[in-house]
């Protein structure tokens, strides 16, 4: 009891202790499944309080989606940010960004199990949630260090749909599709041998492409 009534007094700990347990739990369990009292209990807090600084469930839900795609952005921004320094070539940073990816989401189990379960429910709550504001700020970072067309349908927006769908689906379907092909996921050997070859289907799939960067590694395959 002290414990918790000392949570409770600290509202940035208590928010976020909230958050945390809100995610598990809708990861877990679903949306319709989850109460706003479970959540309380799981994060170690009174029943009232996950309405006291969300409102309603939705809410909560809603914070949960918009702190996840938060988690996206930054990673997108930080990845993008460390290989500009480094000054690599444009297909050394996109390795990176493929890399860093991957490894964001191995990292984050509730996070692709909140995503999946939007995706099997239509993703009516995904409606203003930050997923847009990320997607488009991945795919001006493509563009823009790879010289490919960022319109709908151009080389970028497709570049971008193969990366999300060549690291999605091995974790997604970890338990699924992987082990049926005898690859366990939970080996970190495995793990780092998919994130590899991960990386290397995006690198050659860009040869394709016509951009500046294949130029580049076009160029780098002759002196080889």
């Amino acid at each position: 009891m002290p414990h918790r009534i000392e949570k409770e007094r600290n509202a940035p700990r208590s928010r976020a202790a909230i958050l945390e347990a809100a995610e598990r739990l809708f990861a877990e369990r679903g949306y319709d499944a989850t109460s706003l009292n479970q959540v309380g209990a799981a994060a170690g807090v009174s029943r009232g309080t996950p309405g006291y600084f969300f409102g309603s469930k939705a809410e909560l839900y809603r914070a949960v989606l918009d702190r996840a795609f938060a988690e996206v952005r930054d990673a997108v921004r930080a990845g993008r940010a460390r290989a500009l320094a480094s000054s690599q070539s444009p297909e050394a940073i996109l390795a990176g960004a493929v890399s860093d990816y991957f490894d964001f989401l191995a990292a984050r189990p509730n996070f692709i199990r909140l995503i999946e379960r939007e995706a099997l429910s239509g993703g009516s709550q995904l409606e203003g949630a930050g997923h847009l504001s990320a997607g488009q700020e991945a795919l001006a970072a493509i563009s823009a260090e790879l010289g490919l067309d960022e319109s709908v349908s151009g080389d970028a927006a497709q570049l971008l749909l193969s990366v999300i769908s060549l690291c999605w689906f091995p974790l997604i379907h970890a338990r699924t599709v992987v082990p049926a092909v005898g690859v366990d996921l939970s080996d970190l050997d495995a793990l780092e041998r998919r994130r590899r070859h991960v990386v290397d289907l995006v690198l050659h799939g860009l040869r394709g492409l016509g951009s500046p960067a294949t130029a580049t590694l076009s160029e780098a395959d002759s002196h080889d």
